[in-house]
């Protein structure tokens, strides 16, 4: 089975590279590995949003700002590689393009790759590529709530959610780099054209996400197209 995941710098890196969970999540996805092809696509975290906000203050356009996150998403991946040794391919691909040739090589890992849109995009898009059988977004959120449960307290998680209500209900969410909110527009559209089989979950609960891979039930959100 082809699996790709995207893994949130809320979760690799939610102050510097969390080194406890670097070695964690490198154990589950060796697991993963021996019986399936696995891609991995990581967020910039909070290292990103500091070099973010010291570049605004300097008055850098959004722009560049996105492209200083691209940078620090490869820092986090590169991270990871190392990680993963002998298991994880060496190269850290730049294009979603140089990605999918890559693809199958051993363990894929790689950042962003352009400004505009956030890691979660290029996973989506590079499933997409390598016709994943399933996606998983790993993030500090456990599941897809009816409405923002950091200003709702009452929201509720949802086991499965239309892909059309799912853009409605992010469409408000703001789009600077840096503080895109559990998936953006772009991953949202990429998933409802290609149909991708995507699951949302914590990324902090290794046990649960291993579920999910392999088929077994799971706490989380699938992402239906009726």
């Amino acid at each position: 089975m082809r699996v790709v995941f995207s893994i949130g710098g809320s979760v690799l890196a939610p102050e510097d590279v969390d080194r406890k969970y670097l070695a964690d999540v490198s154990s589950l996805l060796l697991e993963l590995s021996t019986k399936h092809q696995l891609a991995v696509v990581v967020g910039g975290g909070k290292p990103a949003r500091r070099r973010i906000a010291e570049a605004r203050s300097k008055g850098a356009s959004w722009a560049e700002c996105d492209h200083i996150g691209v940078l620090a998403t490869r820092d986090n991946a590169r991270a990871l590689v190392k990680a993963l040794g002998a298991a994880a391919n060496n190269s850290i691909p730049e294009t979603i393009r140089e990605a999918a040739g890559l693809f199958g090589s051993g363990i894929l890992v790689m950042g962003g790759t352009e400004p505009g849109h956030s890691t979660d995009a290029v996973a989506a898009l590079l499933a997409d590529w390598v016709k994943a059988d399933l996606f998983i977004n790993a993030s500090n959120v456990d599941a897809v709530y009816d409405r923002n449960p950091v200003k709702f307290k009452d929201a509720k998680p949802l086991k499965e959610v239309n892909v059309r209500t799912l853009l409605k209900l992010l469409g408000d969410e703001p789009m600077e780099a840096g503080k895109y909110q559990l998936l953006d527009l772009t991953a949202l559209k990429v998933i409802e054209r290609s149909r991708l089989k995507t699951i949302v979950l914590d990324g902090r609960d290794l046990n649960n996400m291993k579920a999910a891979a392999e088929g077994r039930p799971f706490k989380g959100t699938t992402i239906i197209f009726k």
